[in-house]
């Protein structure tokens, strides 16, 4: 039996590997693309792409015409914008849109991507779905623009959606083509362009267990609920991430700590830089301001209510580079052997 789910994103990291997994399920499935949408991530899929657009609320309706499970992934995941305001845009007014839509049409699950960077942090351990946290503690216009969209599901929930909102980590792994910050930083590092290192930490989790976690999550999650889809083995530190991965790579770890007020410095004058151009910078203010505290958190409840999978996070990295060297995103060492 055949489900058809539409995966909003499904050009994405996240969403591309969603679609991935809900196809080698045997589900039918169809992927909301703007017309300028790069979709060389769905290449070959037996998917039905369906051109809309968050920003244009009378393209949604026809997009959820006969679904029973809405993944909704999509968001504008830039730590720097021009026009910041269109993050809120995309992120609050798009998200808004596309319930109220998803509630018209009856869609009988919905699933909102989300991320633990709406979660709190406590000061002596990961953080978790109850962490205390408030709008005041976002850092930056993506960070608050989710934390705004998540209320948007947990409201929507509240009146008698189906919506289950889960929270990814950092996920690592295949078909992260754009890349996504912690992607780039992995490239920059295979690049051998890393000299140095903040002292911050992220909880690093296969991209294939959290595509697994929003399927689990439309089958087994509870309605308002958050999960935190990440690796109970994963919170690391930025330096140890390179470390873990210089006796696969051949590449050594950053030796330099960068001091955090060098760091702010640097990616003032890169933004300066970049309001010349209009060019993303290397490196944004929001991004250090939110490396001040290490993103480190608690899955869980996600593996006890969802049987969240829990890939060995080495492996998740390895296979993070084996695709970045595949793709020409760096060259592969010579003394290091491809993958069979």
């Amino acid at each position: 039996m055949t489900t058809r789910a539409l995966v909003t994103g499904g050009t994405g990291f996240i969403g591309a590997n969603l679609v991935r997994e809900l196809v080698a399920d045997g589900a039918s499935v169809r992927v909301l693309v703007r017309p300028s949408s790069d979709r060389r991530a769905l290449a070959g899929l037996p998917v039905e792409p369906v051109v809309g657009d968050l920003l244009e609320p009378a393209s949604l309706g026809p997009a959820l015409t006969g679904v029973a499970v809405l993944y909704h992934v999509a968001a504008d995941y830039r730590l720097w914008a021009p026009d910041p305001s269109l993050l809120y845009r995309v992120n609050v007014e798009g998200t808004r849109a596309l319930l109220a839509a998803a509630e018209e049409a009856g869609v009988g699950r919905i699933v909102y991507t989300s991320s633990v960077g709406t979660l709190g942090i406590p000061a002596d351990g990961p953080g978790c779905e109850a962490t205390p946290v408030t709008l005041a503690d976002m850092v930056g216009d993506y960070k608050r623009s989710k934390f705004l969209a998540e209320r948007e599901a947990e409201a929507a929930a509240a009146r008698g959606l189906p919506v289950v909102i889960v929270n990814p980590s950092a996920p690592v792994g295949p078909w992260d083509w754009k890349p996504t910050p912690t992607g780039k930083m992995l490239v920059d590092y295979l690049r051998r362009r890393m000299f140095a290192y903040l002292d911050t930490g992220l909880n690093v989790v296969h991209v294939r267990d959290v595509a697994r976690g929003h399927i689990l999550a439309a089958e087994r999650g509870r309605v308002g609920e958050r999960y935190v889809l990440g690796h109970a083995a994963g919170n690391l530190g930025l330096r140890h991430i390179f470390e873990r991965l210089a006796p696969y790579t051949g590449i050594p770890a950053p030796r330099w700590r960068l001091p955090y007020d060098a760091a702010l410095a640097i990616a003032g004058v890169l933004e300066g830089v970049s309001r010349v151009t209009g060019r993303e910078p290397l490196a944004s203010r929001t991004a250090v301001r939110m490396a001040a505290k290490r993103m480190f958190f608690d899955p869980a409840k996600a593996i006890r209510e969802l049987g969240l999978p829990q890939t060995p996070v080495d492996l998740a990295l390895q296979e993070a580079v084996d695709w970045f060297w595949a793709h020409g995103y760096a060259s592969r060492p010579p003394a290091v052997p491809a993958p069979r």
